[in-house]
Protein backbone atom coordinates (compact mmCIF):
# COMPACT_ATOMS: atom_id res chain seq x y z
CA UNK A 1 0.00 0.00 0.00
CA UNK A 2 1.33 3.40 -0.99
CA UNK A 3 1.77 5.57 2.04
CA UNK A 4 3.06 9.03 2.86
CA UNK A 5 3.98 9.86 6.44
CA UNK A 6 4.75 13.30 7.77
CA UNK A 7 6.75 13.98 10.92
CA UNK A 8 8.51 16.80 12.70
CA UNK A 9 5.59 18.85 13.87
CA UNK A 10 5.19 20.14 17.37
CA UNK A 11 4.81 23.17 19.59
CA UNK A 12 7.23 26.02 19.00
CA UNK A 13 7.44 29.62 20.12
CA UNK A 14 7.04 32.45 17.65
CA UNK A 15 10.31 33.00 15.84
CA UNK A 16 11.29 29.38 16.25
CA UNK A 17 11.99 26.71 13.65
CA UNK A 18 10.80 23.26 12.74
CA UNK A 19 11.72 20.84 9.99
CA UNK A 20 8.94 18.69 8.64
CA UNK A 21 9.70 15.43 6.89
CA UNK A 22 7.68 13.53 4.33
CA UNK A 23 8.54 9.86 3.94
CA UNK A 24 7.15 7.39 1.44
CA UNK A 25 6.71 3.67 1.47
CA UNK A 26 6.41 1.48 -1.61
CA UNK A 27 7.27 4.20 -4.12
CA UNK A 28 10.05 6.63 -4.95
CA UNK A 29 9.42 10.28 -4.22
CA UNK A 30 11.96 11.56 -6.72
CA UNK A 31 9.61 10.70 -9.58
CA UNK A 32 6.92 13.01 -8.24
CA UNK A 33 6.45 16.66 -7.57
CA UNK A 34 5.77 17.00 -3.87
CA UNK A 35 3.55 19.61 -2.35
CA UNK A 36 3.16 20.72 1.23
CA UNK A 37 -0.25 21.92 2.29
CA UNK A 38 -1.68 23.13 5.55
CA UNK A 39 -5.09 23.59 7.05
CA UNK A 40 -5.94 25.49 10.19
CA UNK A 41 -9.21 25.01 12.07
CA UNK A 42 -12.02 26.82 10.33
CA UNK A 43 -9.88 27.67 7.32
CA UNK A 44 -9.52 26.23 3.86
CA UNK A 45 -6.57 24.12 2.87
CA UNK A 46 -3.65 26.21 1.66
CA UNK A 47 -0.79 25.25 -0.60
CA UNK A 48 2.47 26.10 1.14
CA UNK A 49 5.23 24.88 -1.14
CA UNK A 50 5.98 22.56 -4.01
CA UNK A 51 9.12 20.99 -5.46
CA UNK A 52 9.19 19.55 -8.95
CA UNK A 53 10.77 16.24 -9.86
CA UNK A 54 12.59 17.20 -13.06
CA UNK A 55 14.80 20.06 -11.91
CA UNK A 56 13.83 20.55 -8.27
CA UNK A 57 12.25 23.90 -9.03
CA UNK A 58 10.58 25.23 -5.90
CA UNK A 59 7.48 27.28 -5.35
CA UNK A 60 6.09 28.99 -2.27
CA UNK A 61 2.97 30.77 -1.25
CA UNK A 62 3.67 34.44 -0.58
CA UNK A 63 3.16 34.23 3.17
CA UNK A 64 6.07 31.81 3.65
CA UNK A 65 8.57 33.11 1.10
CA UNK A 66 11.91 33.78 2.71
CA UNK A 67 11.00 31.73 5.78
CA UNK A 68 10.29 28.22 4.49
CA UNK A 69 12.49 26.02 2.33
CA UNK A 70 11.43 22.83 0.60
CA UNK A 71 14.02 20.26 -0.37
CA UNK A 72 14.38 16.60 -1.17
CA UNK A 73 16.92 13.91 -0.38
CA UNK A 74 16.48 11.23 -3.00
CA UNK A 75 18.95 8.89 -1.35
CA UNK A 76 16.74 8.83 1.74
CA UNK A 77 13.48 9.03 -0.23
CA UNK A 78 12.48 12.06 1.81
CA UNK A 79 11.15 15.55 1.24
CA UNK A 80 11.60 18.25 3.84
CA UNK A 81 10.04 21.56 4.73
CA UNK A 82 12.33 23.74 6.79
CA UNK A 83 10.28 26.35 8.56
CA UNK A 84 12.02 29.33 10.15
CA UNK A 85 10.76 32.49 11.80
CA UNK A 86 7.50 30.77 12.58
CA UNK A 87 4.44 32.86 13.33
CA UNK A 88 1.19 32.01 15.11
CA UNK A 89 -0.53 32.18 11.70
CA UNK A 90 1.56 29.18 10.63
CA UNK A 91 -0.34 27.00 13.10
CA UNK A 92 -2.03 24.21 11.15
CA UNK A 93 -1.95 20.56 10.22
CA UNK A 94 0.68 20.14 7.52
CA UNK A 95 0.37 17.42 4.90
CA UNK A 96 2.55 16.35 2.01
CA UNK A 97 1.17 15.08 -1.26
CA UNK A 98 2.45 13.64 -4.52
CA UNK A 99 1.78 15.09 -7.97
CA UNK A 100 2.14 12.31 -10.51
CA UNK A 101 3.01 14.49 -13.50
CA UNK A 102 6.14 15.59 -11.67
CA UNK A 103 5.61 19.30 -12.09
CA UNK A 104 4.37 22.08 -9.88
CA UNK A 105 2.18 23.55 -12.55
CA UNK A 106 -0.07 26.56 -12.57
CA UNK A 107 -2.43 26.18 -9.69
CA UNK A 108 -0.16 23.81 -7.77
CA UNK A 109 -1.34 25.44 -4.58
CA UNK A 110 -4.94 24.35 -5.17
CA UNK A 111 -4.11 20.75 -4.36
CA UNK A 112 -6.32 19.29 -7.09
CA UNK A 113 -3.54 17.59 -9.07
CA UNK A 114 -2.22 15.43 -6.25
CA UNK A 115 -2.99 11.78 -5.85
CA UNK A 116 -1.47 10.53 -2.61
CA UNK A 117 -1.71 12.41 0.66
CA UNK A 118 -0.27 11.87 4.09
CA UNK A 119 -2.27 12.12 7.30
CA UNK A 120 -0.54 15.24 8.45
CA UNK A 121 1.51 16.57 11.34
CA UNK A 122 0.37 19.30 13.71
CA UNK A 123 2.38 22.50 13.92
CA UNK A 124 1.48 24.88 16.72
CA UNK A 125 3.20 28.23 17.06
CA UNK A 126 2.43 29.81 20.39
CA UNK A 127 4.10 31.47 23.32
Amino acid sequence: QVQLVESGGGLVQPGGSLRLSCAASRFTLEHYAIGWFRQAPGKEREGVSCISSSDDSTYYTDSVKGRFTISRDNAKNMVYLQMNSLKPDDTAVYRCATEIAGVCGTGWELGTAYDYWGQGTQVTVSS
